[in-house]
């Protein structure tokens, strides 16, 4: 049995199961009580990990939380489709779904071969974490030319296979390889 967790003792970050639903913790904040015998109240903002919700609850100190059955398996991702984007499990081969829903905006990082960690609650999976980094191939950016540095930029547009932009140095070129930051979207250096 999965063991509970105290309402008071939730971090950051923490992953908690709340009326049968998975949720991450985003915030926590502890109010003690002003007057004798008042009680310590928690109120956490938290993420429902099947809708990707965000809403604030207040908790009694001495609520109790169970531990949700969450599972990260490394997956590596196949094809995308009208049913969904299609992922394979790297220990047992099975193919896997998520939703556009489910994935939100990772779409833009996924190549085909990416190993990512995709999250399983009571063994159906339901979202997916991307590494730090991905690398992935300029498309498109137009010519850096000598002299563009004295206006002060020094960055240019470029679209990556993937259809996303991100601005990249001016010797970045078609067909070049670069790594792109998952959280802020940014160049990371050529890969």
């Amino acid at each position: 049995m999965a063991s509970l967790i105290d309402a008071i003792s939730v971090k950051r970050r923490s992953l908690i199961e709340h009326e049968n639903v998975p949720y991450t913790c985003l915030e926590v904040e502890v109010s003690s009580p002003t007057a004798r015998g008042g009680q310590t109240l928690v109120r956490l903002k938290m993420r429902n990990l099947l809708t990707s919700a965000v809403f604030d609850k207040t908790f009694k100190a001495s609520d109790k939380f169970k531990e949700p059955d969450l599972q990260k398996v490394k997956a590596s991702y196949l094809y995308s489709d009208g049913d969904g984007s299609h992922f394979m499990d790297q220990d047992t081969f099975e193919t896997l779904t998520l939703t556009e829903e489910m994935l939100g905006s990772a779409t833009d990082f996924l190549v085909e071969g990416l190993i990512i960690d995709l999250n399983k609650y009571n063994g159906n999976p339901i979202g997916l974490e991307l590494p730090p980094n991905v690398e992935l191939t300029v498309v498109y950016t137009e010519p850096g030319a000598r002299g563009d540095t004295s206006s002060g930029s020094v960055t240019k547009l470029a679209r990556v296979e993937t259809g996303m932009e991100i601005k990249v140095p001016l010797f970045i070129k078609d067909g070049e390889k670069v790594k792109v930051s998952t959280e802020n979207r940014t160049f990371g250096g050529r890969a």
